[in-house]
């Protein structure tokens, strides 16, 4: 079985600083002011465009009425939460929007507390996955360490994912913060957030659409997807100050696109190197 998933390290040569990146590989100068622009205008087309996708396998499987657009609905509501979730991580490193108020208040209304995300605990844990990768504080490590693992282990983990055991563990963990005073804050806005859609799906006379297309999708489906772009990005890498040894690059097909790595987020390597990019822009 093979050990690890390293580059070798004759394939990573020393070219860093040059004249437009600086010895980490961030941009710097003019090529940074360039790569760090937000296009609001853009992002704003792109938000409205994800809850279109979000809502169209719904509203279609509703009007047909057949099983099978029901189940293919079912498969699409999986890939509604890495729509959301993608576009919640871009704005938990407020990159969606130039205007701060504008970033935060879209980042946890229409994306993070949708898709069950309390976005500053989360913003709290991602930036220290930023800071350093497989570190101890790590918030995701149990999603990826130890990396290469046999194949019983992988269908282990993601038996676990598609029935439910790991979304359980997710929802009760809500339930707590909303019993703590002083994470209930941040747990309040996705129970709002549910109670809405589930106002959505009874005032279009689908009340039971809630459970089969919102609920079940993130406890299963999402869980499983989340797993393996987690995985794609870190899993095998080892703790570094060399970005190239902490995170992989993950290749792009258009399924991959299609179902984990949307909105170029599979340019996770660039993405690590300089945070600050946002994502119409890493490649």
């Amino acid at each position: 079985m093979v050990t690890t998933m390293l580059p070798p390290l004759e394939l990573l040569p020393a070219v860093l600083p040059s004249g437009e990146l600086a010895e980490t590989g961030r941009p710097i100068g003019a090529l940074r002011d360039e790569l760090r622009r937000i296009p609001d205008a853009r992002n704003a087309l792109t938000v409205a465009g994800c809850w279109a996708q979000v809502l169209a396998p719904i509203v279609i499987a509703a009007w047909w009425g057949h099983p099978v657009g029901w189940l293919v609905a079912f498969l699409l509501a999986g890939r509604s939460f890495v729509l959301l979730a993608i576009l919640g991580h871009e704005a938990a490193h407020r990159l969606l929007f130039s205007n701060r108020r504008v970033n935060d208040v879209v980042g946890k209304w229409l994306l993070a507390a949708p898709s069950f995300t309390p976005i500053v605990l989360y913003r709290r844990g991602h930036m220290a996955h930023h800071r350093d990768e497989m570190g101890p504080n790590e918030p995701d490590l149990g999603l990826y360490s130890g990396y290469p693992i046999t194949r019983a282990s992988l269908w282990r983990k993601l038996r676990r994912d598609a029935f439910l055991e790991s979304g359980w563990k997710n929802l009760k963990g809500l339930g707590r913060g909303l019993r703590n005073p002083v994470t209930r804050a941040e747990a309040l806005p996705i129970v709002v957030a549910q109670v809405v859609i589930l106002a959505g799906f009874t005032l279009a006379g689908w009340p039971q659409l809630y459970l089969l297309l919102w609920l079940l999708p993130f406890l299963s489906e999402w869980r499983v997807l989340n797993r393996l772009r987690a995985i794609a990005e870190h899993g095998g890498m080892t703790r570094s100050d060399d970005k190239r040894l902490t995170t992989h690059v993950v290749h792009q097909s258009l399924l991959a696109r299609f179902w984990m790595v949307p909105y170029r987020t599979g340019w996770h390597l660039a993405h690590h190197v300089d945070p600050g990019v946002p994502f119409r822009n890493l490649p």
